[in-house]
């Protein structure tokens, strides 16, 4: 009767500790499906806006969603500078004045570009057409969305929507990217520019041109030619700008998710932690209630290499187990999120292979570590005082 009690009280205990392991890696997967999207977001942009020297006024800080306007003309000086490729001007604006609700990840914005002037940046190639056709040079109130914005603006190819209350027809949609550009319309420039002029304060539309308005300057490099080097003479040479090196650039960003990513992942680990000593207290207990087992298996042979096996392995299944159950859980607590928050364009949490995987070894692995002392601890039992306990 007793030993049936203890094997009940050992499979209540390591079910029980296996869930503690799957509530760890639950929150692990969870957490970390949210710093995967942001992963990609940022890897995406630094494809996007790492491959050219981004140039904006001197008093704009730098913002890629408006700023202080900025003169084309200063691409005539910009051009004159050795190692400069081509310069072209770009309008950038949030596609809402007013951003206060809760949203992840960027913000809906609106871009202006000359289409000409684009095929010859890099970055181009990532916007790949799913549906229509893209932004043409003589295009007149014209747009081609973002893959998230169709849901977010309830609209499709062929139909109307209004920027800064202007109706404009959509001509395309681009392919996702995980990147700045899902959330994004493109315009023509000169259309660009007409919005963004409009919302200038009165006093300052008047002194400006409209052909003449940009938010930012995108130069792209010739072969052989640094960067930096590129990024420093336009600073030093080029009046009221301020230049940033696609390596310094791609430096803010990492740093900051940096940041981001350790908190995020210090609250899953923390979690799995707190399992790790659940799956030392199970195997300690299962230990002291399997004495004179181990006595036993040792009296008639068993090496202490495999006790310590055994009990490693046993600790290591748990760890799976659990890892697995977490992964579950957490997998199919994101994918309802997701299908929740897609209806408005929003897709907060990414899983990935690498997540998944990594989550349940790491499980697995955390297990066999925490069972290693109670397993060292068995294969150093001597037998006959195993024996002799009740």
């Amino acid at each position: 009767m007793k030993i049936i009690r203890n094997i009940f009280r050992r499979k209540i205990r390591g079910a029980l500790t296996i869930f503690g392991i799957a509530i760890g890696i639950f929150a692990l997967v969870v957490m970390g499906s949210l710093a995967e999207k942001l992963n990609k977001l940022v890897q995406g942009g630094l494809e996007y806006y790492g491959t050219r020297i981004t140039v904006q006024d001197a008093k704009s800080g730098m913002s890629f969603f408006g700023g202080t306007p900025l003169s084309i003309s200063k691409i005539d000086e910009i051009k004159k500078i050795e190692g400069v490729k081509n310069a072209y001007a770009s309008v950038e604006m949030l596609k809402e004045d007013d951003i206060s609700g809760v949203s992840f990840g960027v913000p809906d914005s609106i871009g202006g570009y000359d289409p000409d002037q684009m095929k010859d940046d890099p970055s181009a190639a990532m916007l790949t057409i799913a549906t229509g056709r893209d932004i043409q040079k003589n295009d007149i109130r014209k747009a081609v969305l973002g893959s998230d914005m169709p849901k977010k603006l309830n609209a499709k190819v062929g139909g109307t929507i209004k920027l800064k209350g202007k109706d404009f027809e959509v001509v395309g949609v681009y392919d996702k990217t995980f990147s700045a550009p899902d959330n994004s319309i493109s315009i023509n420039l000169p259309d660009a520019q007409e919005l963004y002029l409009n919302t200038l304060p009165a006093a300052f539309r008047s002194s400006v041109k409209k052909e003449d308005i940009a938010t930012s300057i995108s130069v792209l490099v010739k072969d052989g030619f640094d960067p930096n080097e590129i990024t420093k003479q336009i600073n030093e040479k080029v009046k009221d700008v301020k230049a940033l090196a696609p390596d310094e650039f791609k430096k803010q960003i990492a740093s900051s998710v940096a940041i981001f990513n350790l908190i995020i992942y210090a609250v899953g680990l923390i979690a799995l932690i707190v399992g790790s000593f659940s799956i030392i207290n199970t195997m300690i207990m299962s230990v002291t209630e399997r004495i004179r087992e181990i006595g036993i298996k040792k009296a008639i042979g068993a090496s202490n290499f495999r006790i310590l096996r055994e009990f490693v392995l046993e600790a290591a299944v748990m760890g799976l187990l659990g890892g697995l159950m977490g992964l579950l859980l957490g997998w199919g607590t994101v994918r309802i999120i997701n299908a929740i928050t897609a209806s408005s364009g929003q897709i907060i949490f990414l899983t990935t292979p690498r997540l998944a995987i990594g989550s349940v070894a790491f499980s697995t692995f955390l297990g066999a570590f925490a069972g290693l002392y109670p397993a060292w601890y068995a294969s150093r039992l001597n037998p006959i005082q195993a024996l002799r306990s009740e």
